[in-house]
């Protein structure tokens, strides 16, 4: 996909973030059918960012902690990305 594409793409899927700016889930990416891989890539370059995830609750139970160890927030995709105001 060329530039303009991708930002056309990224204009349409995204919507306005309480703090300002423009927020894009990653579901809506990869739900677009388009190369996800490529469109993050634009996000990430063109000033999107990852949006801060909240800690994993703790599970309850003599085995979380050993089940939860692998779903850090480290570990995880970012769920959203947000655009700063002006930047699409």
């Amino acid at each position: 996909m060329d530039d303009e594409a991708i930002r056309t793409l990224v204009r349409r899927l995204s919507r306005p973030h309480p703090e300002g700016g423009k927020v894009i889930e990653r579901a809506a990416v990869l739900a677009a059918g388009t190369d996800a891989n490529e469109v993050l890539a634009w996000i990430t370059a063109n000033a999107g960012e990852p949006e801060a995830q909240g800690a994993v609750s703790a599970g309850r139970g003599l085995h979380s902690a050993r089940v939860d160890q692998s779903r850090t927030a480290a570990n995880r995709a970012p769920l959203r990305y947000v655009f700063p105001p002006g930047t699409l």
